[in-house]
């Protein structure tokens, strides 16, 4: 036979013991020195007091852990102390209770004493008044109105003040976890766009360095090797400027926006260095370089020479830093992949905006079988090409194109461009 479990009764609060030994003790302390509240209403033994008195403390222990078994425990309780004679300290315990049944009690306790304790003290002031005729009866009223309503409602008070509390605590808890998830959030952005910077700024350089190191290394020619190492020291005094320059840029705490940014951010109007620096790292790789720049502004056409990638005119529009910045990331990393990737061939690089249009990108490079890259990667260029686009809620598109020998691989961004942008 499996035994019943026992029902474990609740454990007083310490405080509540302190109340209900004092509140004892006290009343013991009343009843000695004979100062009875009242005369019994009905011949009842004298000890029927201690009895009242003690169950009295038997609830003032319920209180916090079982409000609503200690109210019924010593509504019982001051009914009998009020029949036999009484005494202040149960009566004093009794408004603790009722106090404590409001306060710790569930919200639906919480809601019906008080209104019991209203309807109560109503009827125990009209009642006797009715029945006795006699304003003396108002007193009666008055006293459940002390013993009940205000106990009650001083719970209700301390319980919204509590309520308030609480909910202000949530709330300031819950502000700062989600001030701490921004806060990472922003640290990982700011990782993420430093990563990106650093990749673009530096990976040209060094894959042009080790692929002329390779060249000079292979290649048993003074005259070529001299080439090399001459391309090798100018992309590398080049990393370093970058490299300083972003150092520099990261330490300067004082203000992040302030113009050493804007005059370090590259723009569209740098292409033209970008291509000839490309010409001279992919000189012995059988690679060529052209640009078209197909921007406009609406009074010029902006048509640029397609081999050399000067300007004809003017014309060209001046775009967002973000998107030019974005634009110009874009062309850098495609030309720095053709450059370990591509097959022996033309590298056409296309800019193309017209107003009230996106802005396009496109660059094209020969994609033929190679028995591997002239430099090792990481794939983090197309990564990094990925986020700078989604951060503009661009298009972006990478990967072979074409059959056989006319086979090349494509890379092709649409920035798009908002009016209150471009507006300058």
């Amino acid at each position: 036979m499996t035994a019943r479990p026992r029902l474990a009764l609740p454990r007083p609060h310490r405080d509540d013991l302190r109340i209900a030994v004092c509140g004892l003790l006290g009343g013991l302390l009343v009843w000695a020195l004979g100062l009875r509240n009242n005369t019994p209403l009905v011949d009842l033994p004298a000890w029927l007091v201690l009895l009242a008195l003690t169950a009295m403390s038997v609830a003032e222990l319920l209180r916090r852990s079982a409000p609503r078994t200690a109210l019924v425990t010593a509504t019982a309780a001051l009914a009998l102390d009020v029949c036999s004679g009484g005494l202040i300290i149960t009566i004093l315990m009794f408004t603790d209770v009722v106090y404590a049944a409001v306060l710790y009690g569930s919200p639906a306790t919480a809601r019906r004493i008080p209104v019991i304790s209203i309807l109560l003290t109503v009827a125990a002031t009209i009642v006797p008044v009715a029945v006795l005729r006699d304003p003396r009866a108002l007193l009666l009223g008055i006293g459940v109105g002390v013993i009940t309503t205000a106990p009650a409602w001083t719970g209700v008070i301390i319980r919204e003040h509590r309520n308030a509390a609480r909910a202000a605590r949530l709330e300031a808890e819950q502000t700062a976890l989600l001030a701490e998830m921004d806060r990472t959030q922003a640290v990982v952005a700011e990782r993420a766009r430093m990563a990106r910077e650093l990749h673009d700024m530096v990976a040209n350089h060094l894959s042009a360095i080790a692929i002329h190191s390779t060249a000079a290394q292979s290649i048993d020619d003074p005259a070529a090797t001299r080439e090399a190492l001459g391309v090798i020291r100018e992309n590398s005094v080049q990393g370093l400027a970058e490299m300083r320059r972003l150092i520099g840029l990261l330490r300067d705490a004082k203000d992040p926006g302030a113009t050493a940014e804007a005059q370090a951010t590259p723009t569209l109007d740098g292409l033209d260095a970008l291509l000839r620096q490309a010409r001279t790292n992919g000189a012995s790789s059988g690679l060529t370089f052209t640009l078209q720049d197909d921007r406009q502004d609406g009074r010029q056409d902006g048509r640029q020479d397609d081999r050399e990638g000067t300007r004809a005119d003017g014309g060209a529009a001046r775009l967002p830093a973000p998107v030019e910045l974005a634009a110009y990331r874009i062309v850098q990393e495609s030309l720095t992949n053709a450059l370990k990737h591509a097959a022996p061939g033309e590298v056409a690089v296309r800019i193309a905006y017209a107003p009230g249009g996106p802005l396009t990108v496109s660059v094209t490079s020969p994609f033929g079988d190679r028995p591997g890259p002239r430099a090792p990667g990481s794939g983090a260029g197309l990564v990094g090409m990925r986020e700078r686009i989604a951060l503009l809620d661009g298009d972006f598109e990478a990967g072979p194109e074409g059959l056989g020998d006319r086979k090349t691989w494509r890379v092709r961004a649409t920035l798009p461009v908002r009016e209150e942008e471009e507006e300058r």
